[in-house]
C-alpha cells in the first residue's frame, strides 16, 4: 500500500536531540559497513549504484519540501540542515563503496567550503584522508601475490588496520625489518578497471553536448583526465615522482616528500618513509596562530613552485588530505600519482604565461586567454568571462604583498566565474584544462581553509630565480 503524505512525514527523524545523536552514530556504522564491501567493477553495477543514489537524494529533498508545509521558518530551516546532512552521508556512503573516479568527485566537491552546504562538506572532508578503509580480507590475497609472501613475512611488523585510506587505495603502518617505520600504501583490487567503467558511465552523460560546436575540445579533456586517473593506479609511475619531488629539497626548506622502499614496491603496493603529523583540518581544530596558518600556506606554495619551475612537475592533486604539519614544524607532501610533466612544448607555453603572471598587464592577460582558449576576435562575452577568471586566479601572483586568501567574497568570486564558463558551454580550451583547474581551486580551497595571509609573488620569484631562467625583458 502506497503511504500517505502525513506517514511519510512522520517516518522522518526529527531534529531535536535524539536525531543529532542518531546521526552522529550513523555514519561511523555506515562506513564500517561500506569496509566490509568490494568494490563494484563492472559498468552496469557502478551506474546503477548511481542511478539508485540519485533517486535518493531526490527523494530526501522532497521530503523536506513537504515537511515545509507543516512546520514554522526556525524549524524548516533546522530541517533543510538536518536534509543537507542526510544527503552528504548517502554521498559519502556510496562514494566510499564505489571508490575511484566517483570518489574523486566527492574529493573535488569537498574543496568549496561556505559554497556547497556547510553539512556537505563537513561530511566529505573525510573523503580526503579518512574514508572507510577496505578490510584486509578483500586485500590479503592481492597483497600476498604483489610482495611474494604474507606481510608479516616480508615486514618486522604489519598492522593489518589502515590509518588512512582515499579514493585508489589505502595505507598501513608497518616496520622494516632493518628498523625503518614505513606506510605501505596498498592499491584497491580492481580500481583500475573500477576507473575505467566510470569513466564509461560519464561518457554517456556528456553525450548531449555532442551537437556543442566545441564538443571536441570536451571530449579531449575528458579523455586527458581518464588518462591522469588511469595513471594514478601505477605506484612504479608514483615512486618514480617521489623520488623526483624529493630531489628536488634540502633541509633548510622545511619540506618533506616521503622515501620510497624500492624491494618492498611493485605497480600496487607502494612502501614509504612513514611522515608522523596533522592533516589540515586536525592542525586548524588545535586553534593556530594567524602566523602559524601563513607558514603552513607559504610552504605548501615553495613546494608546488619548487617541483612546477626546478622539477617541471605540476603536482594537481592539492588537497588537505595530502599535507601534514609535522611535529618539527616541517610540511610533508604526500600522493605523487597525480602529477603531470611539463614536456618541451607544455613547458614553453607555461614560459610565455609567466608573462602575464607577472606583470598584470590587461593586453599580456588578454593574449594568453586567446591563445589557451583558441578565442576569435568577434567572442566578445567568452573573453570577457575567461579574462575574469583568469585575473581572479593570478591576482594574488602578480598584485604581491600579503593576500588574504580568507576572503570569503574573493573565494565565491572564483567559483562564480567558473561556474558561468560551465554553464555558458565555454570550455574550449586546451585538454589539461580540468587538470589545471582542480588544482587551482584546490590551493585555494586549502588557503581559504587555513584563512593564510602572505606573500605568494616573492616565493614564485625566488623559485624562478634558482633556476636561472632570463625574465629580464618583461619581470
Amino acid at each position: 500500500m502506497t503511504p500517505n503524505i502525513s506517514e511519510l512525514i512522520a517516518a522522518l527523524p526529527e531534529s531535536g536531540d535524539e536525531s543529532k545523536a542518531t546521526e552522529a552514530a550513523a555514519l561511523p556504522a555506515a562506513l564500517a559497513k561500506t569496509s566490509l564491501r568490494p568494490i563494484p567493477i563492472g559498468r552496469l553495477s557502478r551506474l546503477t549504484t548511481l542511478g539508485t543514489l540519485q533517486a535518493k537524494i531526490g527523494a530526501a529533498y522532497l521530503f523536506h519540501w513537504l515537511r515545509g508545509w507543516f512546520r514554522n521558518a526556525e524549524a524548516n530551516e533546522r530541517n533543510l540542515a538536518e536534509t543537507h546532512w542526510q544527503t552528504a552521508l548517502r554521498l559519502l556512503d556510496s562514494m566510499s563503496y564505489l571508490r575511484g573516479a566517483v570518489m574523486k568527485a566527492g574529493q573535488t566537491l569537498a574543496n568549496f567550503p561556505d559554497i556547497a552546504p556547510q553539512q556537505f562538506v563537513d561530511t566529505l572532508q573525510q573523503l580526503h584522508a579518512e574514508a572507510p578503509p577496505m578490510h584486509w580480507s578483500l586485500l590479503s590475497e592481492m597483497v600476498r601475490n604483489e610482495l611474494g609472501d604474507d606481510p608479516e613475512n616480508v615486514f618486522a611488523e604489519f598492522d593489518k588496520q589502515a590509518f588512512a585510506a582515499a579514493s585508489l587505495g589505502q595505507v598501513h603502518r608497518a616496520r622494516l625489518k632493518t628498523g625503518e617505520e614505513v606506510a605501505v600504501k596498498i592499491q584497491y583490487p580492481g580500481i583500475a578497471r573500477a576507473i575505467q567503467s566510470d569513466f564509461r558511465n560519464f561518457f554517456l552523460f556528456l553525450l548531449p553536448s555532442k551537437l556543442n560546436r566545441d564538443w571536441e575540445y570536451l571530449k579531449d579533456q575528458f579523455n586527458d583526465l581518464r588518462q591522469r586517473l588511469e595513471q594514478e593506479t601505477d605506484y612504479e609511475l608514483e615512486a618514480a615522482n617521489l623520488a623526483k619531488a624529493r630531489a628536488l629539497f634540502r633541509d633548510a626548506d622545511g619540506i618533506a616528500i616521503p622515501r620510497v622502499f624500492p624491494q618492498y614496491s611493485t605497480a600496487r603496493v607502494l612502501t614509504m618513509e612513514l611522515l608522523d603529523g596533522l592533516h589540515i583540518t586536525p592542525f586548524m581544530e588545535r586553534g593556530p596562530t594567524q602566523e602559524e596558518r601563513n607558514e603552513v600556506a607559504r610552504k605548501m606554495m615553495r613546494a608546488w613552485y619548487r617541483m612546477m619551475y626546478s622539477g617541471r612537475m605540476f603536482y594537481a592533486d592539492f588537497h588537505p588530505g595530502n599535507f601534514l604539519v609535522l611535529d618539527d614544524g616541517r610540511l610533508g607532501v604526500v600522493d605523487f600519482g597525480f602529477i603531470m610533466m611539463l614536456d618541451d612544448d607544455e613547458w614553453e607555453r607555461y614560459r610565455r604565461f609567466d608573462r602575464a603572471q607577472t606583470t598584470g598587464r590587461p593586453e599580456d592577460r588578454v593574449a594568453v586567454v586567446k591563445e589557451w582558449s583558441e578565442i576569435g576576435d568577434n567572442e566578445t562575452d567568452r573573453l570577457r568571462v575567461l579574462d575574469e577568471y583568469a585575473q581572479w586566479c593570478w591576482l594574488s601572483r602578480y598584485d604581491g604583498g600579503d593576500f588574504d586568501f580568507g576572503d570569503e567574497a574573493d573565494f565565491r568570486l572564483g567559483v562564480d566565474l567558473f561556474m558561468e564558463m560551465i554553464r555558458k558551454r565555454y570550455t574550449r580550451s586546451r585538454p589539461n584544462t580540468p587538470t589545471i583547474s582542480r588544482c587551482q581551486f584546490g590551493w585555494r580551497s586549502v588557503f581559504y581553509q587555513l584563512k593564510a595571509k602572505f606573500d605568494i609573488r616573492s616565493i614564485a620569484e625566488e623559485e624562478i630565480k634558482a633556476t636561472d631562467w632570463d625574465r629580464s625583458d618583461y619581470a
